[in-house]
């Protein structure tokens, strides 16, 4: 019979953090019509660029379609019905490490109606 050993966990040490922790200002544009959200995107990117900020993006999202049956008629002709969609088109623009100069023009900036912004500090 072979001799058995006694196996000792091995210690090692705890591994460091060494990555910081970089602050990234996420915005998430959305509109109904595609060419008002690209121009919309163009004008913020051009905006961060002017204060050499770091951009990722923009990422485009997946398209969120919300389709509408209604009656053509309302007493006779039940089968009659017409259906209607609306898309709502959707990018993400990541700016890494914003400096305060960035955040307050990217306050200031005035976008056309219909486009919808939610900025998270990640």
């Amino acid at each position: 019979m072979a001799t058995e050993e006694k196996k000792t966990p091995v210690k090692r040490a705890p591994k460091k953090a060494s990555v910081e922790q970089v602050q990234r200002l996420r915005i998430k544009v959305r509109a109904y019509e595609h060419k008002v959200l690209d121009a919309s995107i163009r004008q913020i990117m051009d905006t961060a660029l002017r204060y050499d900020a770091k951009i990722a993006g923009p990422i485009p999202l997946p398209t969120e379609i919300k389709k509408y049956t209604v009656n053509r008629s309302t007493f006779i002709y039940k089968d009659a019905r017409e259906q209607f969609e609306m898309r709502v088109h959707k990018r993400i623009i990541d700016i890494i490490d914003p400096s305060a100069k960035v955040i307050e023009a990217l306050t200031n900036l005035s976008l056309p109606s219909g486009v919808t912004i939610d900025v998270k500090m990640v």
